[in-house]
C-alpha cells in the first residue's frame, strides 16, 4: 500500500502562484510514475503533469510553459510549481502514484485531493 498526503492549496488571484507537494509513503517501488490531475466542478478528472522515476515528463497542453513538477526520488515527494494561474485552473488538484511492482503489473494510488481557487 502507498499512502498519499497533498499540501499546498488555496486561494491565488489571477497571475499568482502555488506550490503543491505530495508525499508518499508505504510501498513504493524505485520503478514508478508520480504525477498531478484536477477535477473542476462538473467535469471529469483530467491530467496535469507527470513525472516517471527516470525523468521524463508530461505536461498538459493547457498548463505547459506555466506548470513545473520536479519530484525528489529519496524523499518520495512529487512537487507541481504552478505559476500565471488563470481562473481556468480552479479545482480539486490530486497526486496520484503509479508503482511498478512488476515489469507488467502496476498499482495507482491518489491522494485526497487540494483545492486551488484562482479568482479573477
Amino acid at each position: 500500500q502507498v499512502q498519499l498526503v497533498e499540501s499546498g492549496g488555496g486561494l491565488v488571484q489571477a497571475g499568482g502562484s502555488l506550490r503543491l507537494s505530495c508525499a508518499a509513503s508505504g510501498n513504493v517501488f524505485s520503478n514508478n510514475v508520480m504525477g498531478w490531475y484536477r477535477q473542476a466542478p462538473g467535469k471529469q478528472r483530467e491530467l496535469v503533469a507527470t513525472l516517471t522515476s527516470d525523468g521524463s515528463t508530461n505536461y498538459a497542453d493547457s498548463v505547459k510553459g506555466r506548470f513545473t513538477i520536479s519530484r525528489d526520488n529519496a524523499k518520495n515527494t512529487v512537487n507541481l510549481q504552478v505559476n500565471s494561474l488563470k481562473p481556468e485552473d480552479t479545482a480539486v488538484y490530486y497526486c496520484k502514484v503509479t508503482t511498478y511492482y512488476h515489469p507488467y503489473l502496476s498499482s495507482d494510488y491518489w491522494g485526497q485531493g487540494t483545492q486551488v481557487t484562482v479568482s479573477s
